[in-house]
């Protein structure tokens, strides 16, 4: 089961159960961390479907965590953690570009 899926049955457990599923409530239900617009973007797709309520089962998950941890995802990995590095360069020269704005203010 995909993470997609993962969103879409927990909110037909929340729409069965007369609840209205949002982000909040998604969230706290995931069984791992997961990017919110990830979790918006499905929500907006969603349509209500009681049947379609199966969550992943543990050999399921264990599959797909083999498969993250193999070298298919190495350079996926690398080029996020290129573009980690590159708005992590981005976030310094901003905050220099504030202080640099704040101290022409005084």
């Amino acid at each position: 089961m995909t993470i997609n899926d993962e969103i879409l049955a927990l909110a037909n457990q929340l729409a069965n159960n007369g609840k209205k599923p949002t982000v909040a409530l998604i969230k706290g239900k995931l069984t791992k961390t997961v990017p919110l617009p990830t979790i918006i973007s499905t929500l907006k797709t969603w349509q209500h479907d009681p049947s379609f309520v199966a969550q992943p089962q543990k050999n399921e998950q264990m599959n797909i965590e083999a498969s993250c941890n193999s070298s298919e995802t190495d350079p996926l990995r690398q080029i996020l953690n290129e573009e980690l590095a590159q708005m992590r360069h981005d976030i310094v020269e901003l905050k220099l570009l504030i202080q640099q704005l704040l101290a022409q203010q005084k």
